[in-house]
């Protein structure tokens, strides 16, 4: 365990030269000063210029700056909305966390590894009642639909996904019946009479 920084030392240099540019990067994404977007972007974009110039000292780590660059360039045209919005989180962070605990949940009550079948079928109610109960409880009177109208969109969306996954579980069981059945209702339908 001792020789290990030995052995590395001839890496540090890549690594130190790879940290400062990923590092500068994400300073200027912090905005400590509260810039505007556009000034941030500029900034960021001379920054950019300044990691495409000095990829060649990281060395074995060329890769990821290059893997990064091309991300950040895929990212580029929402990338800094955040800056100009306010109240707008700059990461998806908290969303994808509370999307993971909801996962979780569900894993711990089915026990199984993959998202159950209710969750796939009824995940705009179940979500949506997930993350609202964890901010309070709710009555019987608040959970009702405002309208009718609204009640029996949301039940036709649902029942829409339901009957996908049942025509999709008819096929699974016998694919050559239900192409059968397809053309002969494709015929039907396409066939002047």
């Amino acid at each position: 365990m001792d020789g290990g920084l030995e052995k590395t030392a001839e890496l540090w240099p890549e690594v130190a030269a790879g940290f400062e540019l990923v590092h500068g990067a994400a300073t200027l994404l912090d905005n400590k000063e509260e810039q505007s977007g556009a000034a941030v972007r500029e900034e960021y974009r001379a920054h950019l210029k300044t990691m495409r110039r000095k990829r060649p000292k990281t060395g074995a780590l060329r890769e990821a700056i290059n893997h990064f660059l091309k991300t950040t360039d895929s990212y580029w045209p929402g990338l800094f909305h955040c800056y100009d919005v306010p109240d707008l989180p700059r990461t998806n962070n908290d969303l994808e966390q509370l999307f993971g605990a909801t996962r979780r949940h569900e894993r711990r009550c089915t026990g199984r590894k993959a998202a159950s079948p209710g969750l796939v079928l009824r995940g705009p109610v179940r979500l949506v009642a997930a993350m609202g109960t964890r901010q309070r409880t709710y009555g019987g009177e608040e959970l009702a639909p405002r309208t009718v109208k609204q009640w029996r969109t949301l039940r036709a969306s649902l029942e829409r996904r339901r009957q996908s996954r049942v025509l999709r579980c008819r096929f699974r069981r016998d694919p050559a019946a239900y192409l059968r059945e397809f053309e002969e209702l494709l015929l039907k339908n396409s066939v002047p009479v």
